[in-house]
Order: C-alpha cells, then sequence, then structure tokens
C-alpha cells in the first residue's frame, strides 16, 4: 500500500503563487510517476502535471509556463510550483502516484488540497 499527503493548498488572489508538496511512504517502487490532477466543481479530474523518477514532465497545456512540477527521488515528495494563478485554476489538486506490478498500472490518490484563487 502507499498512502499520499498533501500540502501547500489554500486562497489567494489572482497573480499570486503556491507551491502544493507531496509526500509518498508505504511499498513505493524505484520506477514510478508521480503527478498532479485537479478537479473543478461539476467537472472531471484532470491531469495538471507528471514527472518520472527519471525526471520526464508532461504538463497540460493550460498550465504550460506557469506551473513547475519537480520531485525528490530521495524523500519521495513531488513538488507543484504555481505562479501566475488564474481564477480558472481554482479546484481541488490531488496527488497521485502511479506504479507497475507486472504488466498492471496501479493508481495511489491522495485526499486533495483545496486551491482558490480568487480577488
Amino acid at each position: 500500500q502507499v498512502q499520499l499527503v498533501e500540502s501547500g493548498g489554500g486562497l489567494v488572489q489572482p497573480g499570486g503563487s503556491l507551491r502544493l508538496s507531496c509526500a509518498a511512504s508505504g511499498d513505493i517502487f524505484s520506477i514510478n510517476i508521480m503527478g498532479w490532477y485537479r478537479q473543478a466543481p461539476g467537472k472531471q479530474r484532470d491531469l495538471v502535471a507528471r514527472i518520472t523518477t527519471g525526471g520526464g514532465t508532461e504538463y497540460a497545456g493550460s498550465v504550460k509556463g506557469r506551473f513547475t512540477i519537480s520531485r525528490d527521488n530521495t524523500k519521495n515528495t513531488v513538488y507543484l510550483q504555481t505562479i501566475s494563478l488564474k481564477p480558472e485554476d481554482t479546484a481541488v489538486y490531488f496527488c497521485n502516484l502511479r506504479q507497475k506490478y507486472g504488466s498492471t498500472w496501479i493508481d495511489y490518490w491522495g485526499q486533495g488540497t483545496q486551491v482558490t484563487v480568487s480577488s
């Protein structure tokens, strides 16, 4: 089993910044993908950014140039640095860890942290 604990959400004004953190513990494999997804009220959960243990990254088009994902493999922790936040970034942000058991990918999720961008 894997446990994910997020921190760093909150209320911020448009144009502001936040840094989200997610620490993973438990049965973590040396090769995995960690990432952030977000879900706004009434909408589906969408990928924001993800990063492999090797440092490869993928971003949603709407956050490119404003969000940066990074990780510390020694701490099993992933970070999401956000800048130039917009009201449309308001959502619950969920940490995700994905790792492979044989030929099957298994997803683990954190409980989510609320990010609200409002003046």
